[in-house]
């Protein structure tokens, strides 16, 4: 079975917010080297994505009769999209510590 490729699309609170806050951590926490090598790490993950949508669970805290949320995890990060007929949506990069009701907030982002 073919794996059909996908557009992958990111949101605007993933660009504008949660990147700049992880790097922003790392790069106080851990360094800028590191900080750096964990952006990377989450790029080449999404770039994935556009084969590789079904590869990860589907996110515990957003289960559709359709699983068309899932997330990545990485580190203590779950980075969330969802899969769409011809595109798969970026939505949002959480720190393991949020909350699920705050995580559910993801469904109301567009892309």
């Amino acid at each position: 079975m073919e794996i059909r490729k996908k557009e992958v699309v990111t949101s605007y609170p993933f660009d504008n917010f949660d990147l700049i806050d992880i790097y922003e951590y790392g790069l106080a926490e851990f360094g800028e080297r590191l900080a750096t090598e964990f952006i990377s790490e989450i790029y080449k993950y999404i770039e994935r994505l556009e084969t590789e949508y079904l590869l990860h669970p589907e996110c515990r805290h957003l289960e559709t009769k359709t699983k068309m949320y899932r997330n990545i995890i990485l580190g203590s990060y779950l980075i969330i999209y969802r899969i769409r007929t011809h595109r798969v949506e970026v939505l949002r990069a959480f720190h393991g510590s949020h909350s699920p009701k705050y995580i559910k907030t993801v469904k109301k982002i567009k892309t």
